[in-house]
C-alpha cells in the first residue's frame, strides 16, 4: 500500500520559531513512515522555504533545496528548485507545526486553502478569530463562556494609568505564548507594560486578573465530536505562568508544573471539558486546539485563550494531556490526518 505523502511545515518567521522546529522534532519522532512519506519543509527566520531531511540539528545548513508550496491547484503540493529546474512534488495533506503569526493567524491557512491540499488544523476564519484574544473573548460571551474583562488600547491610543484599578495583565492582543505579557501592580509601571506589548502587536489588552487556578483542555477533533484529553493544571511556584522563555525549556517551565490529570474536583475537570468544547465549538476549531480556562475559588470556569496549533515538544501540555487519556502522539497525528483528508470540520 503507498504510503500518504505528507508535508510537514516547520520554523516560521514569528518569535516561537525555536518552539516550532523542536515541535516538528518531536513529530517527526512520532510519525509512522510505514504509513506515511514525510517532506519537510523548513521557513527559516527571515522567511525562506526550503526542502530538508527533516528539523534536527542544523536543519538551515544542511542539505537542502528552495522550494514552496504551489498556490495552483493543478500543482497540488511543493514546487522544488532542483539542478537550476523546478520540479513538483504531489502532497496528500499538509501538517503546518506553526505557532504565533504567520503560523495560527489564518496566513499559512489561507495558502493551503489556495493549493487545495488538504491540511490539519484549523480554517482561516477560527485561527484568525482565536489569534486575537479580544475577538475570542467577544464570540465566546455571545455563547455564554465567560471571558475576564478587558480594555483595548490601540497603536495611536494614550492611556491615563490613574483610570486603571490595578493589579491588571497587559499583553499583545495578536501573539503567542507569553511574548510581551506583563503582570502591573502600580500605576507607574503600566505605560512601560504597554510598550512592551506592542513590540509584538500594535493592539494591546488590559486585563482584569482572575483569581483562582489556571487549567486547560486538549481538544481532537472527531467525526462524532470533538475529544478532550485529561484536564491538567498549572502549579506556579511563584510569578504568573510564561511558557517558552525559560533558561533551560526542555526541563519544564521555570515557575510551574503541569499537573496531569489535574488535582480538580471531578465536576470541576467535567465542566472544564464541557467549558472547551463550547469555546472550540463557537470559535469555529477544527482538527486541535488547546483551551486554556481558569478555575475560579467559586468553581466557576473562565476562558483565558484558544491555541489553534499548540506545542508538541516534549515538554508541551497538549501531548501530555492526550498520551493522559491513553492517546499518544503517533495516535494524535493519524486522527489528525484521516480528519484532514475527510474533509470533517469537527
Amino acid at each position: 500500500m503507498a504510503r500518504l505523502k505528507i508535508g510537514i511545515i516547520f520554523g516560521g518567521c514569528s518569535e516561537e520559531h525555536p518552539v516550532s522546529v523542536k515541535s516538528a522534532r518531536e513529530v517527526a519522532r512520532n510519525l509512522d513512515t510505514e504509513k506515511y512519506e514525510p517532506f519537510y519543509i523548513g521557513i527559516t527566520r527571515s522567511g525562506d522555504w526550503m526542502l530538508c531531511d527533516g528539523p534536527g540539528g542544523d536543519w538551515e545548513r544542511g542539505d537542502h533545496r528552495p522550494a514552496v508550496l504551489s498556490p495552483d491547484r493543478s500543482v497540488h503540493g511543493l514546487l522544488v528548485l532542483d539542478q537550476g529546474r523546478y520540479r513538483t512534488i504531489a502532497l496528500d495533506v499538509v501538517l503546518p507545526v506553526l505557532h504565533g503569526k504567520l503560523g495560527e493567524d489564518g496566513a499559512i491557512q489561507g495558502l493551503l486553502e489556495l493549493s487545495g491540499i488538504p491540511y490539519i488544523g484549523c480554517d482561516i476564519q477560527s485561527s484568525a478569530l482565536c489569534m486575537d484574544k479580544s475577538l475570542a473573548y467577544l464570540v465566546a460571551r455571545s455563547a455564554g463562556i465567560a471571558t475576564p474583562d478587558f480594555r483595548i488600547v490601540m497603536a495611536d491610543e494614550t492611556i491615563d494609568p490613574d483610570r486603571i484599578t490595578y493589579p491588571v495583565f497587559v499583553k499583545p492582543a495578536r501573539s503567542g505564548s507569553s511574548f510581551g505579557v506583563s503582570k502591573v501592580v502600580r500605576k507607574e509601571e503600566l505605560l512601560s507594560a504597554v510598550e512592551s506589548a506592542r513590540q509584538y502587536d500594535t493592539k494591546v489588552l488590559i486585563e482584569e486578573p482572575v483569581a483562582g487556578s489556571e487549567i486547560g483542555c486538549a481538544v481532537l477533533g472527531d467525526e462524532w465530536g470533538p475529544f478532550v484529553g485529561e484536564v491538567d493544571r498549572i502549579a506556579l511556584s511563584h510569578g504568573f505562568f510564561r511558557i517558552h522563555q525559560e533558561d533551560r525549556p526542555e526541563s519544564g517551565s521555570d515557575n510551574s508544573v503541569a499537573i496531569v490529570p489535574a488535582d480538580i474536583p471531578e465536576e470541576s475537570r467535567a465542566l472544564a471539558r464541557e467549558t472547551a468544547k463550547a469555546a472550540y465549538r463557537a470559535l469555529g476549531c477544527r482538527g486541535l486546539s488547546r483551551v486554556d480556562l481558569f478555575l475560579t475559588e467559586d468553581g466557576d470556569v473562565v476562558l483565558n485563550e484558544v491555541n489553534t496549533f499548540p506545542g508538541m515538544t516534549s515538554y508541551s501540555r497538549y501531548p501530555r494531556m492526550m498520551a493522559a487519556a491513553d492517546l499518544p502522539l503517533a495516535e494524535v497525528i493519524d486522527r489528525l490526518v484521516s480528519l484532514a483528508r475527510k474533509g470533517k470540520t469537527q
